[in-house]
């Protein structure tokens, strides 16, 4: 699967209302016991973050994650930026994923994930 099939798969999973569309999405591109970590939750393993996911959809229904960059990848470590679009076309500030990536480059193994702009230090 090309990394940015991978990585949009993973985006599609935070973006399904259906609980096992989103399980058949995540299952095949997640490794077992990867962990996912932002700034509100640190989820070890799939049944977690499926969790997760649903808890934040129930929160906000009919949202989707979009990623709005290119994936890029060097030492199997991958970084994107998405953005969460409501319902009525409105969105959060853009995000910051980080995805460590099993040998193959076919499964995730652990995210980290940040939310909003980097801030510029006054030091620049």
């Amino acid at each position: 699967m090309p990394l940015t099939l991978l990585i949009d798969s993973y985006c599609a999973a935070w973006s399904d209302e259906n609980a096992e569309k989103r399980r058949a999405l995540l299952l095949p591109i997640w490794s077992d016991g990867a962990t996912y970590t932002d700034p509100t939750v640190h989820a070890a393993g799939v049944e977690e973050l499926l969790a997760h996911i649903a808890s934040v959809l129930a929160k906000h229904p009919d949202a989707r994650i979009l990623r709005t960059s290119d994936v890029d990848v060097h030492h199997g470590i991958a970084r994107f930026a998405w953005k969460f679009v409501m319902p009525d076309g409105s969105s959060f500030p853009e995000g910051l994923d980080i995805a460590f990536l099993d040998p193959s480059q076919k499964r995730i193994t652990r995210i980290i994930g940040f939310f909003g702009p980097l801030v510029r230090s006054s030091a620049s």
